[in-house]
């Protein structure tokens, strides 16, 4: 565990392991985004309701979840090293000045989150190699700049590989589920982490986005909890076959 990063579950060879890159708002004490702390509860902040999922899964015997100890806002470990947006000076048209940085506050920011998150994620999943990764987010159930619904209750996001989407969706639709392909967005265009440590190896990943309204309660993040960890489970199982 760090600051950067936390891991919830026993990790094991062959299981299931959860990354959410964006389970937490929080901001180190010594980090003053120079914001309004309300901002801290909505999207730009954090992925709502992602984890508590990741670690109700955990709890489940051959599940891990390993997710991101600090806000998106503070580094964002889904962006490339160097992207503008990954210590954004800007995010839903709010300014963030405690983010204009000189370049040595970049890097020094790089070297405290980023770079930590992503070595660690490398380890965990280089000494117990999973069955399948699940890449977890959430999204709003419309844009912020726009009133067009989300309708959406799922999306499925990949990048070049989607072995276990194109199992995965059918399965997501069986439950009476609004399923998204590439929706809300496409996984082509935003996917760091999972193109690093999954397709870069030719690992299996599941790049799933959950619509926040389903999973703002407890209720909803139990449902959810229990439904990806049967997902998952169905998915590894095909992919072994």
């Amino acid at each position: 565990m760090s600051e950067a990063w936390q891991l919830h579950g026993a990790p094991r060879f062959g299981g299931i392991l959860v990354v959410s890159d964006h389970a937490s708002n929080r901001v180190p004490a010594d980090i003053d985004l120079g914001i309004d702390p309300a901002l801290l509860e909505q999207h730009m902040a954090i992925d709502i309701g992602v984890g508590a999922i990741g670690r109700t899964m955990a709890q489940r015997p051959g599940i891990a979840a390993f997710q991101c100890g600090v806000s998106r806002l503070v580094c964002d470990v889904n962006r490339e090293p160097h992207a503008p947006a990954v210590i954004p000076i800007a995010s839903d048209g709010h300014a963030i000045p405690g983010n204009a940085l000189d370049h040595a506050g970049h890097e020094a920011r790089l070297e405290r989150f980023h770079m930590p998150y992503h070595d660690a994620l490398a380890q965990v999943l280089d000494d117990a190699p999973p069955a399948l990764i699940l890449s977890l987010h959430s999204f709003t159930p419309r844009l912020a700049t726009g009133d067009e619904a989300r309708p959406w209750q799922v999306g499925v996001l990949y990048n070049e590989d989607d072995r276990a989407a194109r199992i995965a969706i059918p399965l997501l639709a069986a439950e009476a589920l609004i399923v998204g392909d590439q929706q809300p967005y496409s996984g082509k265009l935003l996917n760091y982490t999972m193109n690093r440590h999954a397709e870069a190896d030719g690992r299996p990943y599941l790049g799933i986005e959950i619509r926040q309204d389903q999973i703002g309660h407890a209720a909803g993040q139990a449902e959810w909890a229990e439904r990806l960890a049967r997902l998952c489970n169905e998915v590894a199982l095909k992919l072994g076959e």
